[in-house]
């Protein structure tokens, strides 16, 4: 039986930096517990190459959502990182804090110390960046979190954000950073042309030191003694062991895993947990409750001009593009592709952006599949803060069963509304002249898709989750029946038990979650280990004519 002051559950984006900073001045003793293997390998490490874990077993968890009762009957897939970094070694790699309000508003529902004051330092302490522009004071430069740029050489990057100012948008230096709103590069988790992922940042240093040990194990439960969290039970190498904490234990095993070890464990509905045979520790019905996500759908035309990605698409040429990246980690298999962004307000009287763009120079799904035969580029593009919810529920006591997941998308009629407005100004954004020499036939949603029933007859069809759950163990003030964690990251009504990943957010953030899920876990350590960094008040900058002008 192995013990340790602190035992965290799953090695992703939270888990890793709560590792790094727990074991960081040798005092404690941490067990970090990881069911997935070695993200050793080309298909995690090279940036290019970013379609292909998210769609292979041995890295992925292969989740599917439930029948999606407003998409049609759909079932969308789920990926979760199966592996070490968790879903940060198979992300997009693309860096987004979200915006300094959607913090506010964490607060003001019961977050309590989670206001943009409170995380920008622990923003801070997370990057060392390597951007340019912006204003001073609002970047870190010396964390293990590098983000960088691509290199923007095709045309069509500078196209994409030429349009945007043409339309009347705002131009951004740094999205990151003062002002996200607008057109600008888009940042990316890529250091000297490897996926930097938290694994790689955090994990592996954080692994040289004799106080943190890594185990390759399934978790089953948390163990539970008279109201307190001692140990977690896993499975490893076909027994079943208790994994022993002094202190605490961490659940850090995603928005799907989190809330589900949780019920495994007796927190959550008393009624659901019951159904299942599992003894209720605590009843706490919001356990599960709340999942949200970001969706979106591409906007793509047919190329004029023979620029795009597409003439890389072949056994040959990908390769060749492998090797040098083997040999020397540069060329197009160091990038991402995703080198061009946008954050807007889709009308008057939105404070802040609430639509987002990934731009990129070829027309093809994000799996990698479906790519047009010929050259081409799309926008996706969805809104940011959905009012639909969702929820992640057991499908039986079995540990290793997976979990019941519906997100119930689409189900707020403002989605729709959002979806349109999104299609038509990104229409419009594509008309411009930055354009004029690239802009072909609309592949989709298709010239003849134009009235509000043919937008939404094609929103239903096509639309893809942007992979962004969260919200299922959320934040909020002890007496909030519906609150699963207190502001430090406690679960309510047991003892020496947290929760810190995705799971903890009160409301969606806008844009790419990898960023925001590493950040509670830095502050999450700080809150473990009692104490804290300053609050820095800094002013983001809002659209002085928001409450009037949509641009």
């Amino acid at each position: 039986m192995m013990e340790a002051d602190y035992v965290i559950v799953g090695a992703g984006s939270a888990g890793c930096a709560l590792a790094y900073r727990l074991s960081e001045d040798g005092r404690h003793r941490v067990l970090i517990i990881e069911h997935g293997g070695s993200d050793a390998g080309p298909f995690i490490q090279m940036p290019a190459a970013l379609s292909y874990p998210m769609n292979m077993p041995i890295y992925d968890w292969g989740f599917r959502t439930e029948p999606e009762p407003h998409l049609g009957g759909r079932q969308l897939v789920t990926p979760r990182g199966k592996v070490i970094g968790g879903s940060s070694s198979i992300n997009g790699m693309v860096y987004v804090r979200g915006h300094a309000r959607d913090y506010d508003h964490w607060a003001a529902s019961g977050a309590e110390g989670w206001d943009f004051a409170h995380v920008l330092p622990y923003f801070k302490r997370m990057e060392n960046w390597h951007g340019t522009g912006g204003m001073p004071g609002w970047r870190g430069n010396s964390g293990p979190l590098h983000v960088t740029r691509g290199p923007r050489r095709n045309p069509l990057h500078h196209a994409f954000v030429e349009a945007g100012r043409q339309a009347g948008y705002e131009v951004t230096q740094d999205y990151n950073g003062h002002k996200q709103e607008g057109f600008g590069p888009m940042e990316q988790t890529i250091w000297r042309g490897r996926r930097w992922s938290a694994a790689n940042a955090y994990l592996k240093p954080a692994l040289r030191r004799k106080n943190l040990r890594l185990v390759r194990a399934m978790a089953r439960r948390v163990v539970i003694e008279d109201g307190r969290a001692v140990g977690v039970e896993v499975l490893r190498r076909g027994s079943i062991e208790i994994l022993r904490a002094r202190r605490e234990v961490i659940i850090a095993a995603s928005a799907i895993n989190s809330p589900k070890l949780l019920m495994l464990s007796g927190i959550g509905d008393g009624t659901q947990l019951a159904a299942h045979g599992i003894e209720v520790v605590a009843h706490r019905p919001g356990v599960g409750r709340n999942l949200q996500d970001h969706l979106e759908v591409y906007v793509q035309y047919a190329c004029l001009q023979p620029i795009t990605l597409y003439k890389y698409w072949n056994l040959f040429a990908k390769a060749a593009i492998g090797a040098q990246w083997l040999f020397t980690r540069k060329g197009l298999g160091a990038s991402n592709q995703f080198e061009s962004a946008a954050f807007i307000r889709s009308r008057a009287g939105i404070e802040y952006p609430d639509i987002q763009y990934h731009f990129l120079p070829m027309a093809v799904r994000y799996d990698g599949k479906a790519a047009l035969k010929g050259h081409g580029f799309q926008a996706h593009v969805g809104p940011m803060r959905s009012a639909s919810r969702g929820e992640v529920t057991l499908a039986s006591g079995d540990p290793l069963a997976a979990p019941r997941i519906r997100f119930n998308y689409m189900s707020d009629a403002r989605d729709w509304e959002d979806f349109r407005i999104c299609i038509r100004l990104t229409r419009e954004i594509f008309s411009q002249p930055a354009f004029a020499p690239y802009v072909g036939r609309e592949i989709q949603p298709g010239d003849e898709v134009r009235s509000d029933d043919e937008i939404d007859s094609f929103v239903r069809a096509h639309v893809e989750s942007a992979f962004h759950p969260c919200g299922t163990c959320r934040i909020g003030a002890a007496d909030d029946p519906m609150a699963v964690v207190d502001p430090q990251c406690r679960v309510i009504g047991v003892d020496g038990l947290r929760v810190a990943d995705s799971s903890i957010f009160p409301r969606i953030t806008n844009g790419n979650l990898n960023a925001p899920s590493i950040m509670v876990g830095e502050k999450a350590a700080d809150h473990i280990l009692d104490r804290s960094l300053p609050a820095e008040s800094r002013e983001a900058w809002i659209h002085p004519r928001w409450k009037t002008d949509q641009r």
